[in-house]
């Protein structure tokens, strides 16, 4: 018995080793698809309309904020882009006077060469006529500064030529890192949109319009009481008011569709005024001015982050393109955080 004892295997603990630890795992894994699946995991609290409208609302406001940035990135490589354009139009330039430089240094060689690079006093000795032969030396000696100023301009030439590729080089560099960027905020755009649709597919279509109206009125209003401070600013109203109804399109500038800044900007360039491309850059155009002191024209900014704008027509209201799936409005600025104001010149 005790020999029998002593070759018996021990026997192995099931919940120990590797075993247990993937048997573990597997248990973790099985709840989390449980959860996944609707069965034992917590179901997500159902939210009510109200909650799920202000989450929709927040969720929108980061897209603007994207958007603002998508913006900006957009406008920052047209810019690179002109510049690129530049500098490769000042490298065409420089190195065509690089080339006839060249062409005239090579010129004033193959001249020495042909006259045989003789020593001039060898040669004043060798002259049957002496001051035929001093007369040439005078103008050897000024084809020589000629030579001279002529490997100065090669130089400098060729020196700009690397400075113009360096420059360029830097912004062709800073051209991908604003296609990066861009990229970056357009995914985050329609991420948050996407977010948005989900939410909004949770509630009904009465509340789903109900919420798409918020209130608002895309009809044309009457003239504001308060006049507008000049014509320019009229013009830029008129062309607000001809707006109305047009969708919000993120990144969109008109005539058919604008999003926020989109239709600020193109409001005061049909008044011969060229604003920013962004919200939070228009706010620097013009003299800034108080809300007490609004007029008719004037660029209203709302939220922290300066990334809502839109145009004051009086009465405490504005016209903006608010936001995907509402088209372009008039509202009360009262709505969201005023942030402040700038009166375009």
């Amino acid at each position: 018995m005790a020999a029998h004892r002593k070759h018996r295997k021990p026997r192995l603990n099931p919940f120990r080793g590797p075993a247990a630890r993937t048997a573990g795992s597997l248990a973790l894994a099985g709840a989390a698809t449980a959860g996944a699946l609707g069965g034992t995991g917590h179901a997500e609290p159902a939210r009510t309309p109200a909650q799920i409208k202000a989450q929709v609302d927040q969720v929108y406001r980061e897209a603007e904020a994207a958007t603002e940035k998508y913006n900006g990135a957009t406008e920052q490589i047209a810019r690179t882009r002109e510049s690129l354009e530049r500098l490769r139009d000042e490298a065409a330039r420089r190195t065509e006077r690089l080339n006839s430089a060249r062409n005239a240094l090579g010129s004033i060689a193959t001249a020495q060469y042909r006259s045989g690079g003789m020593d001039p006093s060898v040669r004043l000795g060798l002259s049957s006529d002496p001051d035929s032969f001093l007369r040439r030396a005078s103008i050897a000696e000024r084809a020589g500064e000629r030579q001279a100023a002529q490997v100065a301009e090669v130089r400098r030439e060729l020196t700009e030529i690397e400075r113009v590729r360096t420059e360029a080089g830097q912004r062709m560099a800073d051209l991908a890192d604003r296609r990066d960027e861009l990229a970056r905020h357009k995914a985050t755009v329609r991420q948050k949109l996407n977010t948005a649709e989900r939410l909004l597919r949770r509630l009904t279509a009465e509340q789903r319009a109900a919420y798409a109206s918020g209130g608002e009125t895309a009809r044309p209003a009457a003239a504001p009481s308060v006049p507008a401070p000049n014509a320019r600013a009229a013009q830029a109203v008129a062309y607000a008011h001809g707006a109305l109804g047009k969708p919000y399109v993120w990144g969109a500038t008109g005539p058919d569709a604008y999003d926020c800044s989109g239709l600020t900007q193109a409001a005061w360039r049909a008044a011969g005024v060229s604003l920013p491309r962004t919200s939070y850059t228009q706010i620097s155009a013009g003299q800034r001015v108080s809300r007490s002191a609004l007029a008719p024209g004037d660029l209203v900014f709302f939220y922290s982050g300066i990334s809502h704008v839109g145009l004051y027509i009086g009465g405490g209201r504005m016209i903006h393109a608010p936001r995907p799936g509402a088209p372009v409005r008039i509202a009360p600025i009262d709505e969201m955080p005023f942030a402040g104001a700038a009166r375009p010149a």
